[in-house]
């Protein structure tokens, strides 16, 4: 597929301060727009330092907004249950205003389930949440009567309703999101069945794609973002060095949570969290491998669980711009406009 869209993809999670990361972060957003990328994507953690180092989103969105003219800026992803969905319908709506309208709103109901309780929620009713404060959030952004009362969204964002996407693990998400017209999401990796822990990323991916394709109603482009770790140096032992540092973090925290892995040499953990790292050359390759990326819109590259220094991560910015994403159908120069629909109305 040509004309794909390149997306940058951060959980904030550089070495230091919570103040040091958010520079950081901004830093990396900036320099992506300078490489070309298209769009640039931020995640959604509370209270885990170690996961993700960003509660707030929007908040964060409006400083890169100021610090940028053209890259696009998402959500990847607002935890919606956890969120009262009328402030998110306002906050994003003067987002999107600040930002020349260039805010794109990934949404989920996942999250660490511990977090759930300080929110006043079980863990087990995240779906059930999610669906209810989608609907709200939906109904702020095209200007319906709020509370039971003549309450209206201002400032008014029905635009907002058209760049939805929704990030799920499942193919009964993916029919949901293509149901509603939304953009999909696919993770840079997900849970594997206990019955097949190595099955690759993509044959899970590939039915959630073939779902979501069927459920999309007649005249919705389809929006589908893979998003994937990656890590390119011009020294392929220097980026396996990098690996072995952050991957070992990863595993601790895996075995942390009660998780074993069978292989856990560098190899093994390079397979365990679906991570593409090397040269250009070493990474175009594996990407390729990848079938599910030869389907998708727009692909997203970040470097967690490896995690370098920031001037590597700049130097793989530049790297994944000047020689990767071409060679996987990105071609810089590409619009970074919004997305065109050809429905008045999401169905």
């Amino acid at each position: 597929m040509s004309g794909k869209r390149l997306g940058f993809f951060t959980r904030l999670l550089d070495q230091g301060s919570a103040q040091e990361r958010y520079r950081l972060a901004i830093e990396q957003i900036v320099h992506a727009e300078r490489a070309g990328f298209d769009t640039a994507w931020v995640a959604q953690h509370h209270f885990h330092a170690d996961e993700g180092g960003l509660p707030s989103p929007l908040v964060f969105l409006a400083q890169a907004a100021a610090r940028t003219r053209r890259i696009r800026l998402g959500t990847g992803v607002i935890t919606l249950p956890m969120e009262s969905a009328l402030r998110v319908a306002e906050d994003t709506a003067v987002l999107d205003l600040l930002s020349d309208g260039r805010l794109e709103v990934g949404v989920a109901g996942g999250g660490t389930p511990s977090s759930f309780a300080a929110f006043g929620l079980d863990a087990g009713q995240r779906n059930t949440a999610f669906a209810e404060n989608l609907r709200t959030l939906l109904s702020a952004w095209r200007a319906e009567a709020l509370g039971g009362e003549d309450n209206r969204l201002y400032p008014a964002a029905p635009q907002l309703a058209q760049r939805v996407w929704q990030a799920t693990f499942s193919v009964e998400g993916g029919e949901r999101a293509g149901r509603a017209g939304d953009g999909l999401m696919l993770s840079r990796t997900q849970p594997r069945p206990a019955d097949a822990p190595d099955l690759p990323l993509d044959e899970l991916q590939n039915p959630i794609i073939d779902a979501y394709l069927a459920a999309l109603p007649p005249g919705v482009a389809p929006r589908i973002m893979g998003s994937r770790t990656a890590f390119v140096s011009e020294n392929g032992q220097q980026a396996r060095d990098f690996a072995t540092a952050g991957l070992s973090r990863g595993l601790e925290r895996m075995r942390a949570s009660g998780h074993r892995l069978a292989d856990t040499s560098l190899d093994g953990l390079i397979r365990a969290f679906d991570v593409h790292l090397g040269t250009p050359d070493q990474v175009i390759a594996s990407l390729q491998r990848d079938s599910a990326l030869a389907r998708v819109t727009d692909l997203a590259f970040q470097v967690h669980s490896i995690d370098p220094p920031h001037a590597h991560i700049l130097r793989s910015i530049d790297l994944i711009a000047r020689h990767v994403a071409p060679e996987l159908g990105w071609r810089r120069g590409t619009p970074a406009a919004a997305y065109e629909y050809h429905v008045e109305e999401k169905l």
